[in-house]
């Protein structure tokens, strides 16, 4: 089953569910990615400076510098894989690289269009403008997945599995919608986008 979560926003997330899930696997996958998680933990703070950078790059000239565009993408794609592998969704097996770029061999990969231009306005306020859509999302993923909605029922997935029950698909194409709806909210405080991000699920 492929889901692709926002065909409609500049945040395209997309995600294919395995037909074939370890019922053991989901057991460890939080250890295995214990790698991924320190690694992502320095990318994380390198993306933090990006974005400062970003912002004065934007005031003055309206562009975001490519490079710092690319890192942050980067980090987004690598991080959606990792949660797509565990926290956030449980729905493979196969373990995700340690890369920052796309994938199109993993079933699950994020694009976002490079903007040429931006609003130099705009960046000024778009982190006030964010603060309804950041408390939703707190709820929604939390800052790791933990005990949130996606991650309660990224768990109620594993337990089905667990007792032979096949993973359920409606529970995957919410985590899908869920899941759209962070990382949008994420590309916009991110400054790499001036589209707002839309009050739903599917946009």
């Amino acid at each position: 089953m492929s889901t692709e979560s926002s065909p409609a926003y500049p945040v395209v997330l997309t995600g294919e569910l395995s037909s074939e899930l370890s019922r053991w696997l989901c057991l460890i996958k939080l250890i295995l990615i214990i790698p991924h998680v320190l690694l992502l933990f320095l990318i994380w703070i390198g993306v933090g400076l990006s974005v400062i950078g970003a912002f004065f790059a934007i005031l003055v000239t309206g562009r975001y510098p490519r490079g710092l565009f690319d890192f942050n993408l980067g980090a987004m794609r690598y991080t959606w894989r990792v949660g797509f592998y565990s926290f956030a969704a449980f729905a493979t097996d196969q373990y995700p690289p340690f890369s920052m770029d796309r994938e199109d061999d993993y079933p699950a990969t994020l694009d976002i269009p490079y903007p040429e231009r931006l609003s130099r306005g705009l960046v000024l306020v778009k982190w006030i403008l964010a603060i309804p859509h950041m408390i939703i999302v707190s709820l929604i993923s939390g800052p790791t997945g933990g005990w949130s909605v996606v991650g309660v029922l990224a768990v109620v997935a594993g337990i089905l599995m667990l007792v032979k029950r096949p993973y359920p698909e409606d529970i995957f194409e919410l985590l899908m919608d869920l899941n759209g709806w962070s990382y949008r909210v994420t590309a916009y405080v991110a400054l790499m986008t001036d589209e707002y991000p839309p009050f739903r699920l599917k946009p």
